[in-house]
């Protein structure tokens, strides 16, 4: 989440878009929209305890904001992006569920707090975790049959999402960086496991909301490749946290990928590397951003807070 340290950009006609404001009003537009999709739920049940437990509170709600926001770029409305956002941010917490579980990254805290295994216990975090991922499709499906609704495009995107969670994004993703481990790995190697593991649900909430709002071939093309730049930039910037942040600032143990010989874009090519690499990566981002005018803002200071988290002297420039 953007901290007191957010940049403000001035935009055509002289208005102006704070980060961090943007990112609040959007995180609340999710936020009560997920509130609604669990209310059916028994609270004095465990599993929906558990569930409410992995979504609330959020973090920084990248991935609905990116769907939001391409959506914006290309002048979509946010409620028909809606709910695929909230669809996403149920994935990825679910993910962080299981990948925080022993038999994984085996890590006691998250954002802050007890990870979902330590608070519920191995088994309902599990559930929790498939009880994410089920639902999420379930509020999909449910807003393609809505009338009114682009029926096609709602499965497009749906598949788009099915694709980049699965055994050929995700969670393949997580499965080489487990295989990676205490293995020696080239450059090619590390961003392959982190285009999958991360980048690929990145890419699939820029593409969702590109599609909702009916995005031209030209500006999908565009978007995608600036969804694949600020993926794996995201990912490089982790990487650089782990190695030299703190537990303050990134809510969790750091050091771990070190402890645990991961493979890393630190521990491949060393931490000046890394952000030299995280900067390419934003400008090539930025570049796929020149033809999009000033609704694709939001999209531009994105790319500039990924970076600028684990480069803090890039912080107001830009």
């Amino acid at each position: 989440m953007p901290s007191s340290r957010s940049r403000v950009v001035r935009l055509q006609a002289g208005r102006r878009i704070n980060l961090t404001t943007y990112f609040d009003r959007r995180r609340r537009q999710v936020d009560r929209a997920l509130e609604q999709y669990l209310a059916g739920g028994d609270r004095g049940n465990d599993l929906f305890a558990a569930m409410r437990y992995a979504l609330f509170p959020g973090g920084k709600r990248l991935r609905p904001v990116l769907a939001v926001a391409a959506t914006e770029a290309v002048g979509g409305t946010i409620a028909a992006v809606l709910p695929f956002a909230c669809a996403l941010e149920m994935i990825h917490a679910y993910s962080l569920v299981h990948d925080d579980l022993p038999a994984m990254d085996d890590d006691d805290t998250r954002r802050g707090r007890s990870s979902c295994h330590v608070k519920f216990g191995e088994a309902t975090a599990i559930l929790a975790g498939d009880g994410l991922l089920t639902d999420a499709f379930t509020i999909m499906a449910d807003a393609a049959a809505r009338r009114g609704a682009d029926a096609r495009c709602a499965a497009q995107v749906m598949g788009e999402i099915a694709r980049a969670a699965g055994a050929h994004g995700m969670v393949g993703g997580q499965v080489a960086d487990m295989t990676a481990e205490q293995h020696a790995v080239d450059l090619p190697t590390v961003e392959l496991i982190h285009i999958r593991k991360t980048g690929a649900l990145i890419r699939a909430a820029v593409r969702s909301g590109a599609l909702i709002a009916g995005a031209g071939a030209g500006q999908l093309r565009r978007l995608t490749r600036y969804a694949d730049c600020i993926g794996l930039a995201f990912q490089v910037a982790d990487d650089i946290l782990d190695a030299e942040g703190s537990a303050a600032a990134t809510g969790k143990r750091v050091g771990r990928d070190r402890e645990r010989q991961k493979a890393t874009f630190p521990a491949v090519i060393g931490l000046q590397a890394s952000r030299e690499r995280a900067r390419e990566l934003r400008t090539r981002a930025l570049r796929e951003l020149r033809d999009f005018d000033r609704r694709a803002d939001a999209l531009r200071e994105i790319a500039h807070f990924i970076v600028s988290r684990a480069c803090p002297a890039d912080v107001g420039k830009g």
